[in-house]
């Protein structure tokens, strides 16, 4: 893949014009963005940058190789516009009064306008001249041919009335208006309106993309690393994978890693969007460019430079920018015989309205004739059509971003409009994925305080989830004072003789008691039965969709600590935001029926709607079977073993919180590890491409309804040139609407 930036082009027309050029060497495909006016290159060996350049310049446009960067910058900024749309501006007022109000009228008030409007129709309008002429050359034609050639034809066919009849102005008053010859304020005025579109659009266009260049810049610059027990601050381009870097409270984390050393609560909302700071310690990945808000850690890099999250993020908002949906395609392919169509329309306007609105000889149908030709050329030029798709993309995707959801590529606007069925994997994604203690039961003498107390310092010496989740709340209750034995500073009480069993328990001698955790043949493997009683017990846990662990002292069975794999607090809501948009939510899990059929009901999704017990291969299985039934299916998931199904889907969405593979296997990718993104992402994406249909739709409309209106001469070119600006920076504004996407929803959420 090899990036261009390539300067010179104003429209659509050029868009296509570049990627033709460049399609015709073999091997090569080209997607060139018009907001960014840059291409993604898609190059075989043996094509050399070299002739990339010299392609794209030999069809009349600058391009350069662009150097590895973090951050994409359009060739152009609207400086150089503003230059010549002030100056058109400050002559174009003068010439409009001197032309059009008699009460400015003075002796040969024709010669001073024709001079105040020349720098107008030469230097403030030369990039519509120069880009006509550079497609001219090649017998080509753009949106900026029907600008130049009717800026021209006004000026210069006046300035031929003016040489035709030097005292056409030689008296004040309307005299040479009435004999329709001059039309400097047309040529002046067309010329000033254009610029100004022109120039709102380049800020416009700035602004669509600010997004992506602000989280460009989210990344720390410098960086603290631990070397040789001393701490250096080095450059963030510098650091290595497998750098330690000490980051004190305030201060960003540099790169991805891992935590070794530290607790603290991670602020990740310019990344995820989430804007709960994630609690994180020892064994935590963390994400570079977020914020560390109160305790000293040490981190482990693990990916930096390009292969970090911030990095993919800005890869894949870029190449989702730069892309093309069919829908843009279909823009593309209009405008690529729109312009010699109007100039055909222009020419014929011209001739009927020269044989039919009056005598020729006397020239009584000349001055109809020429402005009904020059309005057709102003109101067709077709900016708002090259503009109504890449905005509308631009913002979007930025916005996206903001909120931290990565749409990969503008196909998912397209596929998210037909999506009807949304499959949700349970674990980690409707899920934490963590199990937690949800209660216990005790048998016989025992407490239930004492039971997770017991258990809980046995399995603290265990790595198993189940035994971490079991310590880690019976480590709470210590702290809370909530138990029956004295014991030291809250701490679990130490552990001897510790024994454990890959899934099946651990055992061990906590203070002058034996003490047995795990499932029914761990127990039964160290000599203790439970009796019919405790085991219907463990049988009624486990079918309310729990995970029952025996735990016993002393050879007796003392009670059963119940765990759930908690859900997330969005969950529910988020699936009630999937079906308010027309989506069926499944749920779909390696977990079996009783669990999967608690968590079901707790989120909202019907009995009939959860697909339990299903193996990895057999996910891609229930994506291909819907499909077949006729639904349009997409699928959330995090792990690995989700991948599969993600590719398999109609629409991939994965859990920024998951595996690269299920994120790289994705179409859709949200940042954070909330359910309610999933939601707001679909939205996001039928937003942005209800915002592009509404521009395209304004845009085939205002030039289906312009154009011949024009040709009627019912529309002056003055009022055309107006009106065409207009629609250009009305499509522009309709997409800045898009940032302002999420907004509403967090302050009521707030």
């Amino acid at each position: 893949m090899v990036e261009l930036d390539i300067e010179g082009m104003t429209c659509a027309s050029c868009v296509n014009r570049v990627e033709k050029k460049l399609g015709k060497l073999e091997g090569v495909r080209a997607l060139v963005n018009l907001p960014l006016e840059s291409a993604h290159v898609t190059v075989p060996e043996g094509i050399t940058n070299a002739q990339l350049v010299d392609t794209v310049n030999a069809a009349g446009y600058k391009a350069t190789v662009r150097q590895p960067a973090p951050t994409p910058e359009p060739a152009h900024t609207p400086v150089n516009l503003r230059r010549r749309l002030v100056l058109a501006a400050l002559l174009t007022v003068p010439v409009f009064l001197i032309s059009m109000v008699p009460a400015f009228h003075f002796p040969h008030w024709g010669w001073v306008a024709a001079g105040l409007a020349l720098p107008v129709v030469t230097w403030a309008a030369w990039p519509f001249h120069r880009a006509a002429a550079v497609n001219a050359r090649h017998f080509a034609s753009t949106m900026d041919t029907l600008v130049s050639i009717g800026v021209a034809a006004a000026y210069l066919f006046s300035v031929w009335q003016l040489f035709s009849d030097p005292l056409m102005t030689q008296h004040p008053g309307m005299k040479g208006m009435e004999q329709g010859g001059l039309y400097f304020e047309v040529a002046a005025v067309v010329t000033t309106f254009l610029l100004l579109g022109r120039y709102l659009e380049a800020n416009a266009k700035q602004r669509a993309g600010d997004a992506l260049h602000a989280l460009l810049s989210l990344g720390a610059k410098d960086a603290t690393v631990l070397r040789d027990g001393r701490e250096q601050r080095i450059p963030a381009e510098q650091l290595a994978v497998g750098d330690v870097l000490v980051v004190r409270p305030g201060e960003k984390i540099a790169t991805d890693g891992v935590v070794i050393d530290g607790t603290s609560a991670v602020d990740a909302s310019l990344v995820t969007g989430e804007s709960v700071p994630v609690e994180v310690g020892p064994d935590s990945r963390v994400t570079g460019a977020t914020i560390n808000t109160s305790g000293r850690l040490l981190v482990k890099a693990t990916r930096v430079g390009s292969e970090t999250t911030l990095a993919q993020m800005a890869r894949l908002v870029s190449e989702a920018q730069t892309g093309k949906a069919p829908i843009a395609r279909l823009a593309d392919r209009i405008s690529a015989v729109f312009v010699p169509v109007v100039l055909v329309i222009a020419a014929a306007t011209f001739i009927l309205w020269l044989l039919f609105a009056g005598d020729p000889g006397a020239g009584g149908g000349l001055r109809p004739a020429f402005t009904a030709a020059v309005a057709v050329l102003v109101i067709a030029c077709p900016c708002a059509l090259g503009l109504a798709t890449p905005v509308g993309l631009l913002t979007g995707t930025g916005r996206g971003a903001q909120l931290g959801i990565l749409i990969k590529g503008p196909q998912v606007l397209e596929d998210t409009r037909t999506v009807d069925t949304i499959l949700l994997d349970k674990t980690g994604t409707v899920t934490t994925g963590a199990l937690a203690v949800d209660s216990t039961l005790a048998f016989g003498e025992f407490e239930e305080r004492e039971v997770l107390r017991l258990a809980g310092a046995v399995e603290a010496a265990s790595e198993h989830p189940v035994a971490r989740a079991i310590a880690a709340a019976a480590a709470v209750q210590e702290a809370d004072g909530d138990h029956t034995e004295a014991h030291d500073g809250g701490q679990l009480p130490l552990v001897h003789g510790f024994r454990s069993a890959p899934g099946g328990g651990v055992t061990g001698t906590v203070g002058a008691r034996q003490v047995t955790a795990g499932r029914t043949g761990w127990l039964e493997g160290n000599g203790i039965a439970p009796s019919e009683t405790q085991l219907q017990a463990q049988a009624a846990a486990e079918a309310a969709g729990a995970t029952a662990i025996w735990v016993a002292v002393d050879g007796a069975v003392a009670g059963i600590i119940s765990l759930r794999d908690t859900i997330k607090p969005g969950s529910a809501d988020a699936v009630e935001r999937m079906k308010a948009l027309g989506l069926r939510p499944l749920l779909l899990t390696g977990d079996n029926a009783a669990v999967a059929a608690q968590v079901a009901a707790a989120v909202g999704i019907p009995p009939e709607d959860v697909y339990a017990g299903v193996l990895p291969e057999g996910k891609v299985e229930v994506v291909k079977t819907l499909q077949a039934g006729g639904a349009t299916v997409a699928m959330a998931g995090d792990g690995v073993n989700d991948a599969a199904a993600l590719a398999q889907a109609d629409l991939g969405i994965a859990m920024g919180s998951g595996t690269d593979v299920a994120i790289e296997a994705a179409d859709l990718t949200v940042m954070g590890n909330d359910l309610s993104q999933v939601a707001q992402a679909i939205e996001l994406s039928r937003r942005t491409l209800a915002t592009i249909k509404t521009n395209l739709f304004w845009a085939f409309f205002y030039n289906a309804v312009g154009i011949p209106v024009a040709a009627l001469g019912l529309l002056n070119p003055m009022i055309a040139g107006a009106a065409m600006a207009a629609s250009s920076v009305l499509v522009v504004a309709n997409s800045l609407r898009l940032r302002n996407f999420g907004r509403k929803a967090r302050v009521t959420g707030a």
